[in-house]
């Protein structure tokens, strides 16, 4: 589950693939991951409130900053292990089952169910200095940012009939209101004439530049008529556009809003589009939703997508994960993985333990239980893909040795027996969150007293630079998982380990990669 430093392509599978990371597709994705489906959101960063610097109306988050809303959502998910990776959706193919999503750097994921989430783009009218003050002095809903300007003078630029909806709102946040009639095409005359009554003061005219209102701060508004107006805020309707671009090729497009200012997915009540298994939740489908409905309603959607999987499994009598089939379509072609060479910290580290029952966590292809029963050890191969168990058993075979081979997760229950093993080893494992470190406390409790745990994970500080989503995707969200350092802390903070060694140290030789990185390796001993 790392990603190396050079270029390299990967194919990755899961149940639901949610194109979005914002309200709705997070919430969509925790829905999801809490009834055990394998989830992978691809997120570029775009949100439609990005440039807003506090959201409003959302219950319990009054206030929040749309970026801290993202990501406590995003670790909510990884806390059950679903993931959210930071790249892009290019293009989307396939059918209900096997969707492929092309992602930038060249990197597919394939799942059996999309969940679309990638809201709509505003477009703002096209007046110079406009967009650069949208999300701060200039807004566009009275709900969202109306009580922060409330008693502030405010423009309102109309350029469509529907912009008079918000009208009446406004003029009750504040009495300091002006109308001004960018285009009046259309407009009600008898609306007008009830906002001038209403104190509202009207201008036929239009706006030709927006700018800086220094030194007393807001903006000023230029009109073609000669007159300039300050203002601390300026309302606008923009026009809006639902982003299907990703969607068109397996025929997901948009349709005209009823309002006649855009474009939306239509989805019937669950979510579902025209499109067998592809649905879509939030602004795609309602760009009047603020965040806290929107993310209701990725919720219930997300509800919706579980149901259809659930079903679908049944009348298959099928109970395989998406976790599983990831691995399994990994090691199901005709080539190794990795390399047939045992991890060299394994090498260096057990040589001198004595012999006993060893249990290899992700044992992939086997080449580390290989070399320990090769020197005597009764070994256990603990993997996730039957497939990778096959290719042990083929080689080990091969050889005359014996292996016993188990198919299973560190998730499940008492996954690894009753019996607690001498050495247990997870060399670049890597096992999914769950809320109650079910996985965790299985590790720990394989080990036998007087046993060695033994786990070597890849540093992950190269991780951590910033990634242009529209260039490359990063391909595994290390942050869903369970991870060496959360290892560590909880063989720390109990009396009943003895840590040996806890270090970043240089690679090996004899790894299945041939650049050169960095491990982290924890060695403990359990004492009771």
């Amino acid at each position: 589950m790392t990603d190396h430093p050079e270029h390299r392509t990967i194919e990755r599978h899961c149940d639901v693939a949610v194109i979005g990371g914002s309200a709705a597709g997070l919430a969509g994705a925790l829905q999801l991951a809490r009834q055990r489906r394998t989830v992978v959101v691809v997120d570029d960063g775009t949100a439609r409130n990005a440039p807003a610097a506090h959201m409003h109306g959302y219950l319990g988050r009054e206030g929040a900053e749309p970026a801290e809303l993202r990501a406590v959502g995003a670790e909510e998910v990884r806390s059950y292990g679903g993931e959210v990776l930071t790249g892009r959706v290019l293009d989307v193919s396939g059918e209900k089952g096997a969707f492929r999503l092309a992602l930038s750097g060249g990197h597919t994921l394939v799942a059996r169910r999309i969940l679309a989430a990638t809201g709509i783009q505003d477009e703002l009218p096209d007046i110079p200095g406009l967009a650069e003050h949208w999300g701060r002095e200039v807004i566009h809903c009275p709900f969202c940012h109306g009580y922060e300007v409330r008693d502030q003078a405010v423009v309102q630029v109309l350029t469509h009939p529907m912009g008079l909806h918000p009208t009446p709102l406004l003029r009750h946040l504040t009495d300091r209101l002006t109308l001004v009639l960018h285009d009046a095409a259309g407009v009600d005359d008898q609306a007008l004439d009830a906002l001038r009554a209403g104190g509202v003061e009207v201008v036929a005219d239009s706006v030709t530049r927006v700018t800086e209102a220094a030194p007393a701060g807001g903006v000023s508004l230029e009109l073609g008529g000669g007159r300039t107006l300050t203002a601390d805020a300026v309302l606008v309707g923009p026009r809006f556009r639902a982003r299907t671009d990703v969607l068109e090729g397996i025929g997901v497009t948009a349709v005209p809003h009823a309002s006649g200012l855009g474009s939306v997915v239509e989805v019937d009540p669950v979510g579902l589009t025209s499109v067998a298994g592809v649905y879509a939740a939030g602004n795609l489908t309602d760009p009047s939703m603020q965040v806290l409905p929107a993310a209701a309603h990725g919720s219930r959607v997300g509800a919706g997508v579980a149901f259809s999987l659930a079903e679908e499994d049944l009348a298959a009598e099928s109970g395989a994960g998406g976790a599983r089939a990831d691995w399994e379509a990994r090691y199901g072609g005709d080539d190794h993985v990795w390399s047939a060479n045992p991890n060299g910290t394994l090498v260096a580290e057990a040589s001198d333990l004595p012999v006993g029952r060893a249990l290899d966590v992700g044992a992939g292809e086997g080449a580390d239980a290989l070399w320990l029963a090769e020197r005597g050890w009764a070994v256990t191969a603990f993997d996730i893909s039957a497939s990778a168990l096959v290719r042990v058993g083929a080689e080990a075979d091969r050889r005359g040795l014996r292996v016993e081979r188990v198919r299973g997760d560190a998730n499940d229950l008492a996954p690894f027996g009753a019996e607690g093993f001498d050495l247990v080893s997870l060399q670049y494992g890597s096992f999914q969150r769950t809320p109650d470190e079910r996985g965790l406390g299985n590790l720990l409790a394989g080990v036998a007293p007087g046993g060695t745990l033994l786990v070597v994970a890849h540093d992950l500080t190269p991780l951590q630079a910033p990634v242009d989503a529209a260039t490359e995707t990063r391909m595994f969200d290390h942050g869903a998982f369970v991870g060496v350092d959360r290892i560590h802390q909880a063989i720390a903070e109990s009396a009943d380990w003895r840590v040996e060694t806890y270090e970043t140290r240089d690679r090996p030789p004899g790894a299945a990669s041939s650049h050169h990185v960095s491990d982290v390796l924890l060695r403990a001993v359990r004492l009771a």
